[in-house]
Order: structure tokens, then C-alpha cells, then sequence
């Protein structure tokens, strides 16, 4: 080899010019100003903003449409249906529930009348206990259609219908169809005040309530989307049931015409849909109000794919505006928490454009599917010529002039007593799918073989692709040349410090501080120790030996005092809601933070791998807090990892992130970043210790901890420790408790490093 390492660092020094940092052989000079991790998630960004634009092309591999016949193009487009419902979590089969006439026994149905419609309060039940509510116009003649006319989610029913103030006549299109020969029913959604958003008993929040239904929902696989999906689809199930001898339509505005939208694209059976303030194109998605998040919405659809499931029915789009939205509530009384968000009306000629562009995915299908813009992008529903066209598709050949509002008969019950019903409903149901989130993740696991280590391990490669693909989202291998760039930022008694920047793509890279012990003898190879930061922390905090955090008391540098090798990488949950953006625009792309963080991870180990002082077949993990949830996601991905430690993080982690009734929840917090997909049905962190099985693995857990209680963390950790033993392997898994915050304690697991890494030498 020559000169060794560090006669080559000392020849670097010597001819450098003065003032030069020194840098590490076969590396470039890393001359970065400025915050490195702000530059990071300024890549990331983007990166993301050009995938974002991207993705309406990248769509078209994902559709094998058949223009042959309207019948061979519907069985064409099913995969992409039952992939839509899946993501809005409107996929279960509902209950045949039959409808009350009433929402609550101790009140009389009939709540209105005309010469023509009456009006009922109803209630029907879609699946376990959750119910749609609202009210049905039942003609007094006979119904020349079915239809569900659902109004922005911030209406209550009884306006669509001129009951109540608060929408003007010529906007109730409910009432306008129920005057014309349609038998209607009108839903309550979910509105956007932040009322129930909490538990009075813990802490209140200021997220609106569809916020707070989609935080557990989505960590469950379901939505606030799907459910009130759901709630249309049992309605039709219901005028199929007992009146299908006429069409079935949806109309919908704001919030309500994204169900109908979507509801019409799912469901077949529904004849016609008129969307109202609502169609655009969505690669914007990620600035709307988080309860319109959808894992892997772009991957798949903007909505002119969804409009070409709708296809050979009628679609009408009705450019009308959309409800504004600048934010949820405004932090008040405590109350905080809620993820920003706003909805704005979009030039009229990119509503024309993306309807243009759904026309253009079914061209040549015959007959020519109806897809019709009207409006002008201001204004409210129900203009005249959009509801005429909505009457063509159903039969009435003409729609006569809106008559007087129904006559109430009786007082009406109060809007925010049923809104809080179904909001009440729609959170317990979250909570009923957490508690029997194990018997999901059992029945998903089945197919793991526990009959060795080795049959095992196998057996879960298939579970490691499904969390890469399907939970966490993986992007593609990097593309750029890796370009190390070093430069010397400690010279310590002990130990040198080297701040490290690789690329792994265009504008995204990956940075840290690598701590290397003096005195590595030529051709010596030693264990790494891969030290990751918590939220909002720098790697300064973890690898500057001039720093003491409370939290991580520079274990880096402890590591290297002690002959390690110590890498300290910068993970980009930094800033605020600057870094939860990336979340946000990653998510519907099927991506999310940690597709990131993972392939920063992979090109550190290739680098690391590649160093003549490093064995890589000793790169260990440790992290805390933010830092363990990436050492339950990373190596559990990443088998260039020998071992993981998790400190301050392992837990009953489903509850943690779905309950309502603890405090210990991001239910109640400002980390709407957390939640992940589905992840309840599929991965606790006990089954995500199973994907880092068999390799050594350790929670590192204070009693004071704040993160969870003991009970939740040993619970968990209980599964861990059983298959471990259960495979003969009880030395590579274990726990300590400390008596102490959440913090880096360095006993316990700097005793498991070195026997796992076989470091000091014996």
C-alpha cells in the first residue's frame, strides 16, 4: 500500500495551500457554506417538485386501457379502480343495512313537505357502526331517478335543501332535483370546524375534524375520503335495493364533489356524476389540506385519470369556485397542532386543460364518452346549464323553474348534535381498526416460516419489499456518481473529525461527520458505528466534541475515544414545516421521507464500505428518537447494517400514532408527518424487528422517557424478544432500562456493541 492513511493526510496537509482544510485520500475538497442540512432539504424539494410535474406523464405505464368496446375498456381499467379504492381506503364490503326513517327514535321522520318532495331525516348503516345521515326528498309521485347530491362538507344537508339559511336558492341543487322527479338523499360530511378535534380530558387541537378523523385513518389504511365514499356507495346500495328500476347519479360540490367524484369512479352502478368546485389538475395536492392526502394519488391517478374510470358514463364538471380555505382554525386556547393547508379556485383554463386531458386518455372509445364543462370559475353550483345536462343524463327531459322552499313541520334537531354523532362515529371506528390492529398484522404475517433462522429470514424478503414499496415508497437507485467530497473539522487527541458529502441524485445528497481513531495500523479494518440524530438536531449535536447535549452527550465522539470508527449522518428532519412539506409532496408521488433517508443511507454504506480503514461487514446503527425510528425503518430495508440499536423511540407504535384516549399520541401534536399508510394492518415496530431478524438488535429505553410508557415499550418488545429466543438467538436481541429521560444513556448499548462488533479485539 505504500504510505499509510495517515502519511497521506499528512502529505495532503503539507502541500495544501495555507488555509486549506485537509481532506481525506481519493476524495475532492468540500467547500459547502451555510447550514449543510438546509441545503438538503432544498434538493429534496426539489427533486420532489420535478417528480411532481413529471408525474402525469409517468402515469400512462401504469394503465393498459381498452378502447376496444365500452365493455372490454371497464375490465381494462378494474385493476386501476380497486387500486383507487384500496388508497382511499374505500375498499371493505359494506353491511345491507335497512334505512331509518328517523336518526333517533325519540323523533318523529317527516321534518318537511311540498306539494311535490317531502322531507325525511334518515339514517342508514354502511359497515360496523358507522352510519350516513342526512336527509332524504322522497317524491310524492313516482322518482324518475336515484340521485346523491352532496354539498361542501362546511354545508350542513338542510341548506342544500332550503330548510335552513346559509346557501342561496339558486345553489340548492338538492332541492332543485327533488322538485324535478328525483328521489335524493343528502348526506352530512364532515366539516372543517375543529369543535370534538381532541379529548377534552388530554388536550383539544385546533385540526378541523376531517384532519383529525384522517390522522388515525390513514395510519389504518382508511380515509376520511373512503369513508364518506362508503357512505354514498351504501346509499346506492340501497336505491338499488329498492328502487333500481330508475338511474343512479351523484352530484357533489367542494368537499361533496370530491366524493362524487370519486365515488362515481369506483362505483359502476352509478349512471352519471356532476362535479362542482372541485375538478383541476392535482400535482398540487400537497399544499391542499392534508385530509386530501392520498398515498400514491400521483403515482396513479390526477384527476383526469379518475375521470376515465368514469368513463363511458357522463361526467360534468362545473367550473364553479371552490370553497376557499386559507388554513384550519387559528391556534387558540390552547389548541395547536393542525397541519396547514389552503384550497384556492384555479384559472378556469387549467380546469378546461386537465378535462381536456381526460378526453384525450379515452379518445377513440365509442360511443364518445360525455365529458362537459360549464361555468366560468366563479360563482356557486347549480347553474342552469350544468343542471339541465346533469337531468339529460338521468332521464328528465326538461327542468322546470325552482318552486317555493319545504314547509318545516316540525323543529329541526339541531346540525351540530348529528355532526358530532357521525363525527364521534367516525373516530371510533379509527380506534375499534387500532385495537384490532394485531389480529391484521397476524393475518398479513402468515406467511412468514418460522421453522429456522435461515427459513425466516427468507420467508420476510417478500415482507422487506412489500415495507420498501408499499409503506415507506422506494425511489430508484441513485443516479450520479457518488463524488465524495471531505474536508478535516476536528483534529481531537484521539480521534480526527471529517465532515462528508456524497450525491445520491440531482440536487439530493448525503452528509455527515465521520470521527476516525488515530492510530489505525495499515490494512486494519474496524467496526463503524452509524450515530443517528433526533428531530429537529444537527449531527454537530452527536459528533462535535466541543458539544454536550442533554440528549446525546456527543456519543459519536465517545465511540471514537474508544477505537470505533463513528459516522454521524444528517437525516432531513430539520425546520419545521419547511421538511413536513417534503412529506407532503412526497406522499402522493408514493414516496415519503424516509425513500429518501433510505437511499442516503445505502450511498453511505457504499462509501463507507469503500474506506481501507472501514470493515463493512461491521456498520452498525444507533439512533435516537427521531434518529431510532429511523433505526426500526432503515435497517429494516438496508441489510448493510450488521445490527440496530433504538433508543427512545421503540413502542407500541400504531397506538402511539392512532389513539385518541393517551397522551402519549400524535394525535394531538404537531407531527403530522408521522403517519404512514396502511402501517397499522402490516408493520408495528415488532414486526419491523422481524425484517431486521437475524441480525442483533437492542432498545435502549429511560424510565422517564416521554416517548411512550414502559408498559407499551416492553409490551412490544416482548414479540421481539420471543422470536429471538425462539430461534435459539436470545444474545443478539435485548433491552435495557435506565433510570433516566430521553436521552443516549451508553452503557448497556455500548456494552452490546462491543460484543456484537467484536470490538476491542480479544
Amino acid at each position: 500500500m505504500g504510505l499509510t492513511l495517515w502519511a497521506v493526510l499528512i502529505a495532503q496537509w503539507a502541500h495544501g495551500a495555507e488555509g486549506e482544510a485537509m481532506r481525506l485520500p481519493q476524495t475532492d475538497s468540500l467547500t459547502i457554506t451555510g447550514e449543510p442540512v438546509d441545503a438538503m432539504v432544498a434538493g429534496i424539494d426539489a427533486y420532489l417538485t420535478r417528480a411532481l410535474a413529471d408525474s402525469v406523464e409517468a402515469r400512462a405505464s401504469r394503465w393498459h386501457r381498452d378502447l376496444a368496446s365500452p365493455e372490454a375498456y371497464a375490465a381494462s381499467v378494474e385493476p386501476n379502480r380497486q387500486r383507487l379504492a384500496r388508497i382511499l381506503g374505500a375498499h371493505e364490503p359494506r353491511e345491507t343495512g335497512a334505512m331509518e326513517l328517523c336518526a333517533t327514535t325519540q323523533r318523529p321522520a317527516l321534518l318537511a313537505e311540498t306539494e311535490v318532495y317531502r322531507v325525511y331525516a334518515v339514517r342508514l348503516r354502511v359497515l360496523r357502526d358507522i352510519h350516513l345521515e342526512g336527509l332524504l326528498l322522497e317524491p310524492r309521485g313516482t322518482a324518475i331517478a336515484n340521485v346523491v347530491a352532496l354539498p361542501e362538507c362546511d354545508w350542513t344537508p338542510e341548506m342544500l335543501v332550503g330548510l335552513t339559511e346559509g346557501v342561496p336558492a339558486e345553489a340548492q341543487f338538492a332541492r332543485r332535483l327533488a322538485e324535478n322527479g328525483c328521489r335524493v338523499i343528502v348526506p352530512q360530511l364532515i366539516d372543517r370546524r375543529d369543535t370534538y378535534s381532541g379529548n377534552p380530558a388530554i388536550r383539544m387541537t385546533n385540526q378541523p375534524h376531517r384532519e383529525f378523523i384522517y390522522r388515525a385513518a390513514y395510519q389504518m389504511g382508511h380515509h376520511i375520503i373512503g369513508y364518506e365514499v362508503q357512505k354514498v356507495a351504501a346509499a346506492v346500495d340501497w336505491f338499488e335495493r329498492e328502487h333500481g328500476e330508475v338511474p343512479t347519479a351523484v352530484a357533489g360540490y367542494g368537499e361533496g364533489g370530491l366524493i362524487a367524484f370519486c365515488v362515481a369512479a369506483i362505483d359502476t352502478r352509478i349512471d352519471a356524476a356532476l362535479v362542482s368546485g372541485y375538478f383541476k389538475p392535482r400535482e398540487d395536492v400537497w399544499a391542499e389540506p392534508i385530509y386530501r392526502n392520498v398515498w400514491a394519488l400521483l403515482h396513479e391517478f390526477g384527476d383526469a385519470e379518475v375521470a376515465s374510470l368514469i368513463a363511458p358514463r357522463p361526467l360534468l364538471v362545473e367550473a364553479s369556485a371552490q370553497p376557499a380555505v386559507d388554513g384550519p382554525p387559528a391556534p387558540s386556547d390552547g389548541r395547536a397542532g393542525a397541519a396547514p393547508g389552503r384550497i384556492a379556485t384555479p384559472p378556469l383554463d387549467a380546469v378546461r386543460a386537465e378535462l381536456e386531458r381526460a378526453r384525450t386518455l379515452v379518445s377513440g372509445l365509442a360511443p364518445a364518452p360525455r365529458m362537459d364543462l360549464f361555468g366560468d370559475g366563479a360563482g356557486l353550483p347549480g347553474r342552469d346549464d350544468a343542471l339541465v345536462a346533469f337531468a339529460e343524463c338521468i332521464g328528465i327531459a326538461s327542468l322546470a323553474p325552482s318552486a317555493t322552499a319545504p314547509r318545516p313541520i316540525q323543529e329541526l334537531e339541531s346540525a351540530d348534535t348529528r355532526m358530532k354523532r357521525q363525527f364521534d362515529e367516525l373516530v371510533e371506528d379509527t380506534q375499534t381498526l387500532m385495537r384490532t390492529s394485531q389480529s391484521a398484522r397476524d393475518a398479513f404475517w402468515a406467511k412468514a416460516d418460522p421453522s429456522s433462522p435461515d427459513a425466516f429470514a427468507k420467508s420476510t424478503e417478500w415482507y422487506r419489499d412489500y415495507f420498501a414499496n408499499e409503506v415507506i415508497g422506494a425511489l430508484p437507485p441513485p443516479s450520479v456518481p457518488i463524488n465524495p467530497r471531505t474536508r478535516l473539522v476536528y483534529d481531537e487527541p484521539r480521534y480526527r473529525g471529517y465532515e462528508v458529502m456524497l450525491d445520491v441524485y440531482p440536487d439530493v445528497f448525503a452528509y455527515g461527520i465521520l470521527l476516525v481513531p488515530k492510530g489505525i495500523a495499515e490494512g486494519e479494518r474496524r467496526p463503524v458505528v452509524v450515530c443517528q440524530h433526533g428531530l429537529e438536531s444537527y449531527v454537530r449535536e452527536v459528533a462535535d466534541p466541543a458539544m454536550d447535549s442533554h440528549y446525546y452527550h456527543r456519543y459519536a465522539c465517545t465511540l471514537a475515544e474508544e477505537g470505533f470508527i463513528a459516522y454521524a449522518p444528517q437525516n432531513p428532519y430539520v425546520g419545521g414545516d419547511a421538511f413536513r412539506v417534503l412529506q407532503r409532496k412526497a406522499n402522493p408521488l408514493k414516496l415519503s421521507l424516509f425513500s429518501f433517508i433510505t437511499r442516503q443511507h445505502e450511498r453511505t454504506l457504499e462509501w463507507l464500505g469503500q474506506q481501507p480503514f472501514v470493515d463493512p461487514a461491521r456498520i452498525a446503527f444507533y439512533g435516537l428518537s427521531y434518529g431510532g425510528k429511523t433505526a426500526m425503518r432503515v435497517p429494516a430495508q438496508v441489510r448493510g447494517y450488521c445490527l440496530s440499536i433504538c433508543s427512545g423511540d421503540f413502542n407500541e407504535w400504531i397506538t402511539k400514532t392512532a389513539t385518541v384516549s393517551s397522551s402519549y399520541t400524535y394525535m394531538f401534536t404537531g407531527e403530522y408527518e408521522m403517519f404512514e399508510f396502511d402501517l397499522g394492518n402490516t408493520f408495528n415496530y415488532g414486526e419491523l424487528a422481524q425484517l431486521i431478524f437475524p441480525r442483533p438488535f437492542m432498545v435502549e429505553r429511560g424510565h422517564r422517557d416521554g416517548v411512550a410508557p414502559d408498559e407499551w415499550v416492553a409490551a412490544e418488545f416482548a414479540k421481539v424478544r420471543r422470536l429471538y429466543d425462539e430461534m435459539g438467538l436470545s444474545e443478539r436481541a435485548t433491552i435495557e432500562y435506565f433510570n433516566g429521560p430521553h436521552t443516549i444513556h451508553g452503557v448497556g448499548t455500548f456494552a452490546f456493541l462491543r460484543q456484537q462488533l467484536q470490538w476491542p479485539p480479544k
